[in-house]
């Protein structure tokens, strides 16, 4: 199975330690808000920095990253001392997860990049009933990844928009048949 056969389902919960030591539970769903999960191959690389950078400037410069909109983690087989001074040294404001085992690249199908040389790099949507809406997968384009997500929190708050139909709204279309038209059929 593939990361694409999660589309449109339940996206997996799950419980890793944070950067902090302390387990974290990702319950996608759970608070009615959007959740990011984003796999990268490895804590202090040159793009897998960039990456998580542009996810911390985005929460703190975009409207639509703001803390009540979108819920963002990170997640790579890194321990969890490495994640801590990953996240200290770069002022993350999100969990950093440590995926040691690789229990959560197992339940997102997440494989290997860049010819299997290294772990993937894949970022996940998932909107805020928890259902995985769209995933998006490239090693070496980091900096695509926060612009995936940017596109797609404006897909779901226009959504979210949208007022649902009315009672009349929804019930089918009556058709009035005049008398004439009526008799002349009959």
């Amino acid at each position: 199975m593939s990361w694409q056969s999660l589309i449109g389902k339940p996206a997996p919960s799950l419980t890793l330690p944070n950067y902090d030591g302390e387990s974290y539970t990702v319950s996608p769903g759970k608070d009615s808000i959007p959740l990011v999960l984003f796999f990268y191959p490895r804590s202090g690389s040159f793009g897998c920095t960039k990456e998580a950078c542009q996810f911390r400037d985005a929460l703190a410069e975009k409207e639509t990253f703001r803390n009540d909109k979108v819920r963002v983690v990170g997640i790579s087989q890194d321990a969890v001392e490495k994640q801590k001074l990953f996240v200290e040294q770069h002022k993350l404001p999100y969990p950093v997860l440590s995926d040691a085992k690789g229990e959560a690249r197992k339940a997102y199908y997440v494989g290997r990049g860049l010819l299997g040389l290294v772990e993937g790099r894949i970022t996940f949507i998932i909107d805020k009933k928890g259902v995985l809406r769209d995933a998006f997968e490239s090693t070496m384009n980091y900096s695509a990844h926060v612009k995936f997500v940017t596109r797609w929190l404006s897909k779901l708050e226009a959504e979210n928009d949208v007022p649902p139909p009315t009672a009349t709204e929804s019930a089918p279309p009556t058709v009035a048949v005049s008398a004439p038209e009526a008799t002349a059929a009959a």
